[in-house]
């Protein structure tokens, strides 16, 4: 049996999309912490069973939503993705004769209308399908990775990812989460960190095959890292 998870808050302009790409599966589960639009209605008129709780952080609440899952095999995604007809099929091909007890997948980062080909935005690999018990969400609140005992491969296909509704909702997402992941840096991390960023994403991988967009991006991730580690000092 495959569950596939989802955690919300207010994304009843994104579950619907998220959800409809996730029929394959024997189960979806959306676990929810006090949403104010339409995402709980949405969700259960697609046939997801929604629990709700608070919210704990990104970590712990992916934690519960993996313990809650029914199926022997987790799928875990964000309503902010959607799974291809590519990576669909390649989960039905592996899940009928497993090789492995966890799998990556590719993230197809789209931003501002654009799917990225360069920086650090492609490949973006995940492991995101997995045995429920050999499984467990870990790292530091807002940045969460699958951790799992045994092998894990890799799955063919994407998965389609919209981190950002807008340039504005980029920019608050920045202010947000670098209040959660500040960090104590030192002087030598506020000068140094946020141009190797730039460099590593833009120039090193490539980013500027993408143009504008792969510069825009380079250049709010390396604000993201200047206010991760300076918050405390700027």
């Amino acid at each position: 049996m495959l569950s596939a998870v989802i955690i919300t808050r207010d994304e009843a302009d994104r579950i619907e999309a998220c959800l409809r790409s996730l029929a394959f599966c024997d189960e979806v589960l959306v676990l929810d912490s006090g949403s104010t639009d339409d995402t709980v209605s949405r969700a259960r008129a697609l046939g997801a069973r929604v629990e709700q709780s608070d919210w704990p952080g990104f970590v712990a609440q992916k934690n519960r939503a993996l313990a809650a899952a029914r199926g022997d095999w987790v799928l875990s995604v964000d309503a902010d993705e959607t799974v291809s007809d590519a990576l669909r099929e390649a989960i039905a091909r592996e899940l009928a004769a497993p090789r492995a007890e966890a799998y990556r997948v590719c993230r197809r980062n789209v931003y501002l209308g654009r799917p990225l080909r360069g920086g650090l935005a492609w490949p973006d690999r995940r492991v995101r399908l997995a045995r429920r018990d050999k499984a467990r969400w870990e790292g530091r609140d807002p940045h969460d990775v699958l951790l799992v005992d045994g092998v894990v491969g890799d799955l063919a296909g994407e998965l389609v990812h919209v981190p950002y509704r807008s340039l504005g909702d980029h920019l608050a997402r920045i202010e947000r989460y670098t209040q959660i992941d500040a960090r104590d840096g030192s002087v030598l991390d506020v000068l140094v960190r946020p141009p190797w960023h730039f460099a590593r994403a833009f120039i090193l991988q490539g980013g500027f095959r993408d143009g504008f967009h792969g510069l825009l991006y380079a250049v709010l991730g390396a604000l993201y890292v200047l206010l991760k580690w300076g918050r405390h000092r700027l």
